[in-house]
């Protein structure tokens, strides 16, 4: 019983710490890789609710599919801003050639 209760405080503390790292982190990435732990994690505080049909829900959809959309759509962003870089340099390099 009490390493029942040890386990849920550190579980609690645990996503706590893991929500506030996702919100404050300056790097979306690692914001992503956190928000799906957190999910993870949500999972398994279900559990231990006795709620599996939620804790199945919150796997599946926190952090499978709405993961997946975020680490998809970072990517994108990725690829734009790497673009855009590309775009700026050029355009830089023909004033300079103009000049």
């Amino acid at each position: 019983m009490i390493l029942a209760g040890i386990f849920d405080i550190a579980l609690i503390t645990i996503l706590l710490a893991c929500a506030w790292l996702a919100l404050t982190t300056p790097d979306l990435l690692r914001a992503v890789v956190l928000f799906i732990a957190f999910g993870l994690l949500a999972a398994l505080a279900w559990v231990r609710l006795q709620a599996p049909d939620v804790a199945l829900a919150e796997a599946a959809v926190g952090s499978g599919l709405t993961g997946a959309l975020l680490l998809s759509t970072l990517s994108v962003m990725q690829r734009a801003e790497a673009r855009r870089k590309q775009e700026h340099a050029s355009a830089t390099t023909e004033e300079e050639r103009r000049a």
